[in-house]
């Protein structure tokens, strides 16, 4: 028995020799030992950060219960379209943040060109009023990412001969007696509103919609002579509202409300609840605004501003076509509004194209992606220079070869309010872009 108890102490002393001694003392924090058992321990959702992270802030409902507000700063950071689709694209509580942001107009990134395969001239004198929308093509750039480029087309089976009507929300507008076509600028997909069961509605010249696709509260307008057609997306019937001022040459919607500039630059707002108005707003012009021949103006929303650009053109300078752009803001602050001209647009730039119907923008602080403050971004290119678009520093003389004075070939495919019936050059966003609260 003390034989046993004897070889089993001497087999409990070996174990301890072999097992080694104390760790020595380590210098390492609570926090230090937690990164290392964090890099250890393999996590099932991956953080691309660059500063250490605990288990916690990994989890994906860290990230989705982010604050809108925190959200809306990571927004005015983005540098490009690109970032912006990344962006949208995490999840659900991002693209909401996104659609809650204060004004799609803001944004710190330009917007897509759009470059249509414009037929020749030939086409437009035998049958100016219409397009060959099934054969279109158009290319979408990024003035941010000038070596990225997308390639979108018609969709298929599609009327051939559709009138341009405007574009809104990224999607084209096109009508054809009755029928009516909304297509994404993206994707190239389409939605087809009910038919339209009016006689006036081959005079239709105009449309735009109230609010993107996806909203509870979006509406088709269309604009005719005498007319003004009203389609809530989702219904089946339209509405109409007779309608006889002068015709409308762009709408906007600025802080929950509708302004309409007619074709003689009077802005009016316009309503459709509880029933359809349209009232015209008493403005007053600064003085710059009654010297010098005025072609067809833009309406801008550049943030809390409502601003008008003006090509003007001194009756001295009528024989060579020479002008300048001048930037006007609306005044709300004395009893009556006024236009008040702006010299120097500080940190913002403008993106507009001849077609008022189209969508305008600004953008903040142009200089993150490589552009410049102060300038007027024209979807069209000048004729002596390989840029798809022109850009004009505010006040400086503008070219004589951008063309912006309508010429002979341009009259053949636009009617006297300046509106084009082909799709041209233009300024827009991908209609995801817009949230459902835009």
């Amino acid at each position: 028995m003390d034989g046993r108890r004897a070889r089993r102490r001497k087999r409990q002393r070996q174990r301890q020799q072999q097992q080694p001694g104390p760790s020595p003392p380590t210098e390492l924090t609570t926090l230090g030992r937690r990164e290392i058992a964090v890099e250890e321990r393999p996590l099932k959702t991956t953080c691309h950060t660059s500063v250490p992270t605990s288990p916690a802030l990994c989890e994906p409902h860290v990230w989705q219960d982010l604050m809108d507000s925190l959200l809306h700063q990571i927004i005015t950071f983005l540098s490009s379209f690109q970032d912006l689709v990344a962006f949208s694209g995490t999840c659900y509580s991002w693209r909401t943040a996104l659609s809650s942001f204060p004004s799609t107009y803001t944004f710190t990134f330009p917007p897509l060109h759009l470059k249509p395969d414009i037929p020749d001239i030939h086409t437009y004198s035998r049958n100016f009023k219409y397009s060959l929308l099934s054969c279109r093509k158009w290319k979408l750039g990024d003035p941010s990412k000038r070596n990225i480029s997308l390639c979108c087309s018609a969709p298929q089976n599609t009327p051939n001969r559709m009138r341009y009507l405007g574009c809104s929300y990224g999607y084209l507008i096109f009508s054809y007696r009755k029928n009516c076509l909304l297509v994404d600028v993206y994707n190239g997909t389409k939605m087809k509103p009910p038919i339209l069961q009016f006689l006036s509605n081959k005079d239709i010249y105009y449309g735009i919609l109230t609010a993107p696709l996806n909203s509870p509260n979006s509406h088709l307008l269309l604009c005719s002579k005498s007319s003004i057609f009203f389609w809530q997306v989702g219904t089946n019937s339209w509405s109409e509202h007779p309608f006889c001022g002068d015709r409308i040459l762009q709408i906007v919607l600025f802080k929950g409300e509708m302004f309409a500039m007619d074709f003689h630059h009077r802005l009016h707002t316009v309503r459709f609840a509880p029933q359809f108005s349209m009232q015209e707003l008493g403005v007053l012009w600064a003085e710059e605004m009654l010297v010098g021949v005025h072609f067809k103006p833009w309406l801008v929303i550049c943030g809390d501003m409502l601003l008008m650009l003006d090509l003007s053109v001194g009756t001295h300078q009528l024989h060579g076509f020479a002008g300048t752009f001048q930037v006007f803001r609306l005044d709300f602050s004395a009893e009556t509004a006024k236009w008040m001209k702006m010299a120097k647009m500080e940190n913002q730039a403008l993106f507009v194209s001849f077609d008022r119907r189209n969508p305008t923008f600004s953008c903040m602080r142009p200089e993150r992606w490589g552009g410049k403050s102060n300038y007027i971004y024209v979807a069209k290119p000048s004729d002596d220079s390989d840029e798809p678009w022109t850009a004009v520093e505010l006040g400086q003389p503008v070219p004589s070869t951008t063309d912006f004075v309508p010429n002979h070939h341009t009259i053949l495919r636009r009617e006297p309010n300046g509106h084009c019936n082909q799709l041209e050059h233009l300024w827009v966003l991908r209609s995801s872009t817009y949230g459902v609260g835009q």
